[in-house]
């Protein structure tokens, strides 16, 4: 019986349609966007996700596609008749994959679902699958697991006990745009609870290891700003330790409300995404990022360049006496090359760019304009400027 029912199984799978376009799961989502093919095949299941314990091929899949939820948006909502509409039982999902683990197809698993007779049921089925993955197959590599809206705490904790990642998308930055996104979810009681809940977890059993949260949001569709979705992220990684947001550039599709809108342009998505990052990583407020009055982030300079021409293009900063969070603040120098000048710094003095090259930092000729080298501005190349 198993023999045939697996086969089956990852038959079914490259029928699940668009859940690879739409779910991120690793630390480059860009690269996991694809194009979806003439002819499925289970190859278009699987994504080259970078993951905090390096790239993996991770099966992204969903326990049903169905869904009795009516998101705007959203290809797998109710009553969209294009959705191939398919539906798997824990122990046959837990087996395909495992399968496909085997035969080193995969090494690591993404499961989301639609929701079928409330979260709670559906959020069980996901635990379920899981549980047989790591129990019965001893799996123990890389899972990331869909949170659904509004689902009991305990069964939160045991979801953060079997994934290495769990996703709450809180799709808008506030209630009204949600209302405008997905008319049937509570943004505080259903979404933004549940991140706070994990954060709670987290801080109750210290010595556990349990999953790190993420977030998504759909960029553009219902007039959000740039201001909105990047303080509520503050907010997130400051209080509830969110490993990352996402950030997804709304796409019309067929048979949607919102299949007349024009998509966000994926720009917009890049420069949140480096927005983000220096909240996250440089230790930036959301009042330095450079918002225009409209209270977007302009797409023709990255944020750090833009805030940098303001305030340090006529006033560049000493590289021997700058501190740590001076530094950061210079375009082209990540953490790790700001790490390595402190470090070298201490031996000896910064007198020119080739010893931030010797240092292997690659993007010195980006942060020249902005810094002093043995007190004067180093020269550039003529045609960087």
């Amino acid at each position: 019986m198993l023999i045939q029912s697996v086969p089956d199984t990852l038959t079914q799978l490259t029928q699940m349609g668009d859940v690879t376009l739409y779910e991120p799961a690793g630390d480059n989502p860009s690269a996991e966007r694809r194009p979806r093919p003439i002819m499925p095949d289970l190859s278009h299941c699987i994504s080259h996700v970078a993951t905090p314990q390096g790239s993996k091929p991770i099966l992204k899949t969903m326990v049903t596609t169905a869904c009795e939820r009516n998101c705007f948006y959203c290809p797998f909502r109710a009553g969209r008749s294009s959705t191939k509409r398919v539906t798997f039982v824990p122990d046959a999902l837990a087996s395909a994959f495992d399968t496909m683990q085997r035969a080193k197809q995969v090494d690591g698993l993404f499961l989301s679902s639609g929701i079928i007779k409330g979260s709670v049921t559906t959020q069980d089925k996901i635990i379920d699958t899981i549980e047989i993955v790591r129990r019965k197959y001893r799996y123990r590599g890389y899972v990331h697991l869909k949170i659904m809206p509004g689902i009991e705490r305990d069964q939160l904790y045991r979801a953060m006990q079997l994934a290495d990642r769990i996703s709450v998308n809180l799709e808008g930055p506030t209630q009204e745009r949600l209302n405008a996104l997905a008319p049937k979810k509570d943004f505080n009681a259903e979404l933004l609870n549940m991140l706070r809940w994990a954060e709670d977890i987290r801080q109750q059993k210290p010595h556990e290891k349990l999953a790190r949260s993420v977030t998504q949001f759909v960029v553009g569709a219902v007039g959000d700003t740039d201001l909105e979705l990047l303080s509520l992220s503050q907010q997130l990684y400051q209080q509830m330790s969110l490993q990352r947001v996402y950030y997804s550039a709304f796409h019309p599709i067929a048979q949607t409300p919102f299949e007349e809108l024009t998509a966000t342009p994926d720009q917009r998505q890049h420069r949140l995404y480096q927005a983000s990052f220096l909240l996250r990583d440089y230790g930036w407020n959301v009042e330095d990022l450079p918002f225009q009055g409209t209270g977007m982030l302009p797409l023709d300079v990255d944020p750090k360049r833009a805030w940098a021409d303001e305030h340090l293009r006529d006033q560049p900063i000493d590289i021997m006496t700058a501190d740590r969070a001076a530094l950061l603040r210079v375009p082209g120098l990540s953490v790790q090359a700001v790490t390595k000048i402190l470090h070298a710094r201490e031996q000896h003095r910064i007198r020119d760019l080739g010893q931030l090259r010797q240092l292997g930092i690659a993007a010195q000729e980006q942060a020249a304009p902005y810094l002093l080298l043995d007190g004067q501005c180093p020269p550039r190349q003529q045609s960087l400027l």
